[in-house]
Formats: structure tokens, sequence, C-alpha cells
């Protein structure tokens, strides 16, 4: 298909000539498009190999009908925009070319000229979105390409590559185990973004984020009234995530009236929403991750044996940080890189001393600790080194100092903006970004009285 897109290569088959003459013209008045004509099938056929963005077809043509043309062009580019027009206003021909996949099926009348010039815009249009969401899908494909997101080189991680590959080629139900911040999410995000449900939605849900009393509703949805508050229809995470997969993280917190029905939807592939008689299939891929030892849950009574086995299906477990050597390192330039590129300043280096510091520390917090620790780094660094000094990971105790000053939550908040209005340089849209809120929000803050006191010591 043409770039996006100045000229759109458009065939027109018919096989009468003064009719062919006459779309020819019409059509090719748009500059934008560039117009071949044919006689018949044969001709059309053997041109395919230009790869047009739209072929129109005569119903009627010798040697072969439209639907039987078609097939032939769907056979050896199914991306082509198809147009039947007929001199037959025959409804169940219509109605069969259309399931066949044609955009459009026209009458020969007064009014196909500026129908079929409609139609071939719309055309041209869809296939131009369908380009675009093919071309964000192999971005997203990229964006999680798990030996590029996932850095590393060790022998652990090296094994949670294979599972990952094995698990992205088959259908089954993984459960991802591992501490705090190891990167449960980016694992599941990998394995959807490389299967082939790739191209249909990914759900991600936390189940610990959840209310208990909403936690239902928010996975299986809700008809209007069914409880007080329920104004409207609500379609739950299962639905949004058919044909696609959900990700059901922290599952070990997922409250013991509930199991039963995630096993029951789990093992009948349907289910009903709350209030509701309707009863809806489903096909989705599950994955579930969860820091907690499901097993001992199993044995202390708080996780189902049923569900457990349920969603066991490939096990990959996340290696702790700390126990990953030199991919500390690897991991740490990364996020440098990253910050770099962020905040669009010259290449950070890190010496050998903060190297091996880095190495020294245990890591409770993961590769999430890290982040915070290269980040901090960075922009304490001199002359664009980060050296001993900059690695700080006394994180808890200024945490501690700061919370007991007993502040109320907008003294806090004012805090927060103001710490990092001063690290990006008063540019609110990046600390919005940052900190997960509208930038309305923050304009509304720094107008306060409160926050201007602060902002001006």
């Amino acid at each position: 298909m043409a770039d996006s897109k100045t000229n759109f290569s458009i065939f027109i088959v018919e096989d009468d000539t003064w009719y062919r003459n006459f779309l020819s013209y019409a059509v090719g008045l748009n500059p934008d498009y560039k117009i071949e004509s044919f006689e018949d099938a044969k001709s059309c056929l053997a041109n395919l190999h230009k790869k047009p963005d739209l072929i129109t077809i005569d119903y009627s043509l010798p040697g072969m009908n439209g639907a039987e043309l078609l097939k032939k062009i769907r056979e050896i580019d199914d991306q082509i925009q198809v147009i039947v027009i007929s001199g037959q206003e025959d409804i169940g021909t219509a109605v069969e070319l259309l399931k066949l996949g044609v955009f459009d099926y026209i009458i020969k009348n007064e009014d196909t000229k500026p129908r079929l010039i409609n139609s071939i815009q719309n055309a041209l249009t869809n296939a131009h979105l369908r380009t675009q969401i093919s071309a964000l899908q192999e971005d997203l494909g990229k964006k999680y390409d798990f030996s590029k997101t996932i850095v590393g080189n060790s022998e652990l991680i090296k094994k949670t590559f294979s599972l990952i590959e094995k698990a992205a080629n088959s259908k089954i139900t993984v459960s991802i185990t591992g501490e705090t911040g190891t990167g449960k999410e980016l694992v599941a995000k990998a394995i959807h973004y490389h299967s082939e449900r790739k191209k249909v939605a990914f759900v991600p849900v936390n189940v610990a984020a959840i209310p208990k009393d909403l936690i239902e509703s928010e996975l299986f949805g809700h008809e209007k009234g069914a409880f007080t508050g329920a104004d409207a229809r609500r379609i739950g995470k299962f639905e949004q995530a058919n044909k696609g997969t959900i990700f059901l993280d922290e599952i070990g917190e997922l409250d013991l009236s509930l199991q039963s029905k995630l096993l029951r939807v789990l093992q009948e592939r349907e289910f009903t929403r709350i209030g509701g008689n309707q009863t809806i299939s489903i096909d989705v891929r599950v994955i579930v991750a969860t820091h907690k030892n499901l097993a001992v849950e199993v044995q202390e009574g708080r996780f189902r044996e049923d569900l457990y086995y349920r969603l066991l299906g490939l096990p990959i477990a996340l290696p702790p940080l700390r126990e990953r050597g030199n991919d500390i390192i690897y991991i740490a330039r990364s996020f440098v890189e990253e910050y770099c590129k962020e905040n669009k300043v010259k290449k950070i280096n890190i010496s050998a001393d903060a190297q091996k510091k880095l190495l020294e520390y245990s890591y409770p917090g993961n590769i999430r600790e890290l982040k915070a620790i290269v980040e901090l780094a960075c922009v304490m660094c001199d002359d664009n080194l980060i050296d001993l000094k900059d690695i700080v990971y006394n994180m808890e105790n200024s945490m501690s100092n700061f919370m007991s000053k007993e502040m109320t939550l907008d003294d806090y908040n004012n805090i927060i903006i103001k710490t990092y209005l001063e690290k990006y340089d008063d540019n609110v849209i990046t600390v919005a970004k940052k900190l997960n809120v509208g930038k309305s929000t923050i304009y509304r803050i720094m107008k306060t009285p409160e926050f201007q006191n602060i902002y001006k010591k």
C-alpha cells in the first residue's frame, strides 16, 4: 500500500469500454489517485504485483464474475480494498459479496459517480487506519521485546527469556511469581505482545488495588440497577479482554468468596454480569502474578486448591535483583540512558567505584528501587559521572524524616510538587506525567497561597 499518503493506486475493472473510460475519468479527477483500467479479470490479476490500494470490479465480467475475481484477489493480497459495481440490484448477491469482504456494493445508475467517489474516500481512509493500527501493534511488539526491555545476561535471566518465549508460543495459562519490583507486569506484556493475541487487548488488573466490594463488578461487569449506584451498564475486564489477554496481578489477594466464581469462569469460559441474565462467552488468555507463595496460601486455607492448579499453568519465577550479579550494572546503565534521553542531557557514565557499590547492595525493592537510586544519582552527579558519593541507599531514613513532620496532606502535596517542579525545570506537563495526575491539578495547587509561600523560599 502507498505511504501515508499523497498518491493512491486504484484499479478499475470494467468490460464496457465507454463505462470504463467514464469511471476512470470521474475517479481520476482527484489528483491524489493514480488510475489504471482493465477490461477483464485476467489482466487485472496479472497486474496485482503493483499492489493497488483499491480495485473497483464490474460484477458481470466475461469469463469470471465479481465474486470469483474477489476470491482470487483475496488469495493474492487480502489487504486490498474492493468495491463491486453492478448493473443488477440483487440483494442476495450484495449480501454474499459483503460477507466475502467487499467494502461496498454499488448499483449502476445516475447516482453511481458521487456514491463511488464517496465510497473510495471511505475505503482508503479505512485502509489507512488499519495500516496505522498494524504499525502501532508492531511498535508495541518492539516495545515489549523482552530481549531488550528485560535487561541482563545472567543465567537466571536467560532461563526467564526461554520461558517467556515458550509462553508466547502457546495458549497455556501463565503464573508469574517474584518479589515486588521484579518486573512481573513487564513479563506479562512481553508474552502477550509476542503471542498470536498481540493484535487484541492486553487488560491489566491489580487485584490488590480494588476494594473487595467492587472487585466482582470490575472483573465481570454489572447491569444498570444491579445495586445502589449502578446507574449504567458496566463492561467488566474479562469482557474487555475477549480474544486478548487479561493480566491478574496480585491474584493472591483475591477474596475467597470470589475465587469460586473465577474458577467457574475459567472452566466454563462464560459468565453473567452482576444483575444480568445473559450468558457471555469469552475467549481470554489468563496470566496471573503474585509476590506470595500460593502453595503456602493453599495450605493455610486462604486460596482454593482447585483454583491454584487451574492457574498454575506455566510457572515463571522471576529472580530477585540481588541474585542477578552483573545484571545490576547492565540495568543501571539502561536507566542512565533512559534518564539522559528523557531529560535531554549529555551521556552520563558510572565510575568503577560506583559500580562496585551498586553490586554490594541487596535491593529489597528490586528493579524499582534500583531505578530510583540511579535517577537520583543522575541528578546529584557532577561532570556527567556518577561516583561513589552519588549512590544513596538510605531512602528509608529520608522518608522517615520527611514523614515525622506530621504535616497535613495538602502540605505534603505542596512539597512533592515543589520538588518535582524544581527537578524538571518547572515543566508542568512533565511533572503531571511523573506524578500521574492531570496538569490542571498541578496548576490549581500552584495557585494556592500555601504553595506560593513555600515555592518562594
